[in-house]
């Protein structure tokens, strides 16, 4: 009658670390988008990424603010909290890709 176990659809595509670069530097509009929170984005990120805590109570309002005609390809330290990211953007409507296994998994 149930099915405890059977996972729900995501609206956003988890990426390995070579398909996610190469996907986000040929896509027309995009940005790179780094999760994390400030003192962890301070330590350290990826080129040209921009910092949105997804732990922030201001997470939900800063997405009002961004443009919908926009990739978004977002990262965490692990790709929990991005994949956690990707499930809210896509509901309000963003094309969003996750970086699986998180900032680690960027190709050097």
């Amino acid at each position: 009658m149930f099915n405890f176990f059977q996972s729900t659809p995501k609206n956003y595509e988890n990426l390995d670390g070579n398909t996610f670069k190469l996907k986000y530097e040929n896509a027309p509009k995009a940005t790179l988008l780094d999760v994390r929170t400030a003192a962890e984005f301070a330590s350290g990120t990826l080129p040209t990424a921009t910092n949105l805590d997804v732990t922030s109570s201001q997470f939900q309002q800063a997405l009002a603010t961004l443009d919908k005609d926009t990739e978004y390809f977002v990262f965490c330290r692990s790709g929990n909290r991005s994949g956690s990211a990707c499930d809210l953007m896509t509901a309000h409507g963003f094309k969003a890709y996750n970086l699986a296994g998180g900032i680690g998994a960027w190709p050097r």
